[in-house]
């Protein structure tokens, strides 16, 4: 059972691409448990790109060229959270904190876009605060949708109202 509402009832494809992405992923990571989401990913597709909290695309940098590089790192981080206390239940407040409305699909490929802009309540008095959003690659294959990479650690909201450089 999910703790948020699937924003896409009646959208197959979508629906399918939410529920790996947020319940299944968050559900995962709370756990750490990589076995939960290993089969979402195409392995020999794979590429991580970390936007280094930057908006300017000239500051990211490909942290995970493999799945097994991303792999590493997502068991690291979700072992550290893990050691956290929270006031509150964690899945709960990443659920709240998480959105994923937009998804675009053409064919086979779609991009997923996911945002963290909440807060947890800790043990201490203090806040884990969510704040960045990432875009997942998504590619269908014999009819399940699986990733392939994500552009992700970027800030939210990311820039401002296009610079005049922009309009040119």
């Amino acid at each position: 059972m999910s703790l948020s509402t699937n924003p896409f009832p009646n959208d197959a494809d979508r629906s399918a691409i939410w529920t790996m992405l947020v319940p299944r992923d968050i559900k995962a990571f709370v756990n750490a448990d990589w076995a939960m989401v290993e089969d979402d990913f195409i392995a020999d597709d794979f590429m991580g790109i970390n936007g280094n909290k930057n908006d300017n695309p000239d500051g990211w940098t490909i942290s995970y060229p493999t799945l097994a590089q991303y792999r590493d790192e997502w068991l690291r981080q979700a072992a550290e959270g893990q050691k956290v206390v929270y006031a509150e239940d964690q899945e709960a407040g990443i659920h709240r904190a998480t959105s994923l409305t937009e998804i675009e699909i053409t064919g086979e490929r779609a991009i997923a876009h996911k945002k963290f802009n909440g807060e947890i309540a800790l043990a201490d008095g203090s806040k884990d605060v969510l704040n960045w959003q990432t875009l997942y690659f998504c590619r269908k294959v014999d009819g399940q949708w699986k990733l392939t990479g994500f552009v992700g650690y970027l800030p939210y909201p990311m820039g401002s109202a296009a610079s005049p450089a922009m309009r040119a």
